[in-house]
């Protein structure tokens, strides 16, 4: 079974930079992309950015375009999330997971808590 496991994240002040990393191990597994959401506090789970594994096209909420780039190294089978420029908005834990071919996603990583502070 795959398993996704995030790290990267921290308590940082606003205007710095985190890079989040999201690991895939386990069997080979077919997948239309990777995709990082997060939830804040009493807030329901929202996407955050996608990126084709075979083309590299990203997508991004406009919450963070501009901010934030996902990124991909297919040899280690790791997708990256580089966010500049952090919010106090922008705490909440960050999950990664895997889209399939209908544009659902699995397979969710445990998370990893981004806080930044005012």
């Amino acid at each position: 079974q795959v398993q996704l496991v995030e790290s990267g994240g921290g308590l940082v002040q606003a205007g710095d930079s985190l890079r989040l990393s999201c690991a895939a191990s386990g069997p080979p597994f077919s997948r239309y992309g990777m995709g990082w959401f997060r939830q804040a506090p009493s807030k329901e789970r929202e996407f955050v950015a996608r990126i084709n594994w075979s083309t590299g096209r990203t997508v991004y909420a406009d919450s963070v375009k501009g901010r934030f780039t996902i990124s991909r190294d297919n040899a280690k089978n790791t997708v990256n999330l580089q966010m500049n420029s952090l919010k106090p908005d922008d705490t909440a834990v960050y999950y990664c997971a895997v889209q399939d071919y209908t544009g659902s996603y699995s397979n969710w990583g445990q998370g990893t808590q981004v806080t930044v502070s005012s």
